[in-house]
């Protein structure tokens, strides 16, 4: 509910605003919650501001919420687990049959989360530039002055994020390649093959695992390797799904109960981001397929104690 009154005219055109503002929030921040915070902090810094002093509104507004978000994605690297709730009860995980879900909602759907997943894999800056340029066609100039860059310098951040966003896009389900390149990731893990692994991981890679006692993010190609290597927990099989769009893995207990979710994103034959949930009461949030989907003639056998 709004805090603006009807009657006063800066209220008014703030609601005019409103659902773009929110708009740009979730875009940036990929959470409904912090969207709706970052919009009414925006209205709260209007109404201490000379009116007679913004001379564009919508400018002035996208530029207070492109910082808000900007400093709240900022925070987020310090604090992995901020606002994951929220984010975790919009995750689609659907099983992987064919590279284009029967559904057209389903894949429309799947989609539109996975362009938020892939912009989660950009770092903030990077993230600004293309979310305001691109979807919502802010000139990079007024971009660059809410970072503090150059408008040079701002268009390579944005040229950066696109290229990472559009080896991301699939329109049509995930390619061959992305699934032929988590195949070979999770035989590599399963084999203790280091060696293997490296050669799938994109030197920068990001794994964030999410366990009972808090989110826990690992960076780099060599530390994930060596993690993937020693993971453990209680699989007996798991099932090839999409993960918002992105190939995945679901593993369940033998009792059925869900072990653990699994997501990649993969750039260029290269696996950048890995994002495994463990934690049952973050599994319990997601709406899973029932184990029962899983077929034992296609379900990928782990070796035990594999989460991957």
């Amino acid at each position: 509910m709004s805090d603006t009154s009807p009657a006063d005219p800066m209220a008014e055109a703030f609601e005019t605003q409103r659902d773009r503002l929110r708009s740009v929030a979730y875009r940036m921040l990929g959470s409904h919650a912090d969207a709706e915070d970052v919009v009414q902090e925006a209205w709260l810094r209007l109404s201490r501001q000379d009116a007679a002093t913004i001379h564009n509104l919508a400018g002035w507004l996208t530029t207070v919420v492109g910082r808000i978000s900007l400093d709240v994605l900022r925070s987020r690297q310090a604090r992995p687990e901020a606002s994951y709730d929220d984010r975790l009860s919009e995750v689609m995980v659907t099983l992987d049959d064919s590279p284009v879900p029967e559904d057209d909602a389903v894949l429309a759907d799947s989609v539109g989360l996975a362009l938020l997943v892939v912009l989660e894999t950009l770092g903030p800056s990077e993230r600004l530039a293309f979310v305001l340029h691109d979807l919502f066609a802010v000139p990079f100039d007024e971009i660059g002055q809410i970072l503090g860059k150059s408008t040079a310098a701002t268009k390579m951040l944005a040229s950066r994020a696109r290229r990472k966003v559009r080896a991301m896009e699939r329109p049509t389900g995930v390619g061959r390649e992305e699934r032929e390149v988590v195949q070979a990731f999770l035989a590599a893990a399963r084999g203790g093959d280091f060696e293997g692994l490296l050669r799938v991981l994109d030197p920068g890679v990001k794994l964030t695992v999410d366990t009972p006692s808090g989110v826990v993010v690992t960076l780099g190609a060599t530390k994930v390797a060596a993690g993937a290597q020693l993971s453990a927990g209680a699989a007996t099989q798991g099932r090839a799904v999409l993960v918002n769009g992105l190939p995945g893995i679901i593993s369940w207990r033998e009792d059925g109960t869900p072990l653990s979710v699994v997501a990649f994103s993969v750039v260029d034959g290269r696996i950048t981001d890995i994002r495994i949930v463990i934690d049952p009461a973050r599994l319990a949030l997601m709406d899973l397929p029932d184990h029962r989907q899983a077929p034992k003639s296609v379900a990928a056998r782990s070796r035990p104690g594999s989460a991957l």
